[in-house]
């Protein structure tokens, strides 16, 4: 899956495997083969501390493997490491966020560790030392530098667009047509995938992997800027075509 972290693999499993609606998934053999979760004892206690943490919710259990769905928390947990998740569901209020940071090259180790946390936020670089992206990530960001050295470097705002044509916008900022081209490939990818003779979930497990890598890129920009026709919500669209086809058509009962 090229995760990682198992917090994040349960997280992002939950929310493919039952899509925007946010529906109950069973973590099962067939769960772990795809998501290359391992059920093992630590397992099984972490997902316990997501329950009572309140990141998922167990619906059910049984001998075939315990129902759970991803809880409010544990999707706006994952909107900020795949930003493209947040828009399937929630309406965008039309705001952009502005980040701005200088922080002197003495401290470079301060500027790489704010990068890495924020990496998930849908930012894209406007100007020198200004981010700027759709996503309502100002009290992450609070909470992220909140008495901490760094804060003193930080400068975030809210903002509507006023004037301007917000295509050159996006185009400048996020790389659109890069992004285009990476969504084209990964359909190439998926129709590689999907013309071998590898089993259902083989194929499936291929599918997820590919799209991932693509995902982590995808800045989630909202469907009012860029349209329903939007490559992206295409390649959503056609990502639940195959769990139909390869996924859901072989974890029935």
């Amino acid at each position: 899956m090229g995760i990682r972290d198992n917090q994040t693999k349960i997280l992002l499993g939950l929310f493919l495997l039952g899509s925007e609606k946010l529906e109950a998934v069973k973590l099962n053999e067939t769960f772990c083969q795809i998501t290359d979760l391992t059920m093992n004892e630590r397992t099984k206690g972490f997902l316990s501390v997501l329950v009572k943490e309140s990141y998922i919710e167990k619906v059910e259990s049984n001998e075939n493997g315990s129902v759970y769905k991803l809880a409010d928390k544990g999707f706006y947990f994952l909107c900020t490491k795949f930003p493209f998740v947040r828009f399937l569901k929630d309406n965008w209020d039309g705001k952009w966020r502005i980040i701005s940071y200088e922080i002197p090259e003495v401290k470079r180790h301060l500027r790489d560790r704010l990068r890495r946390e924020m990496e998930g936020w849908g930012l894209g670089p406007w100007h020198r030392s200004f981010w700027l992206t759709p996503h309502p990530i100002i009290e992450n960001l609070r909470d992220l530098v909140l008495g901490k050295e760094e804060e003193q470097y930080v400068q975030a705002f809210t903002a509507d667009h006023s004037f301007g044509d917000k295509i050159v916008l996006i185009k400048k900022v996020f790389k659109i047509d890069d992004l285009e081209s990476q969504y084209k490939s990964l359909f190439k990818k998926w129709y590689e995938v999907l013309s071998t003779n590898a089993e259902n979930l083989e194929k499936f497990k291929q599918v997820i992997a590919e799209y991932v890598e693509v995902l982590k890129i995808d800045p989630g920009l909202p469907v009012n800027i860029l349209g329903s026709a939007w490559i992206g919500l295409e390649g959503w669209k056609l990502f639940n075509e195959i769990k139909s086809l390869l996924y859901k058509s072989n974890n029935n009962g």
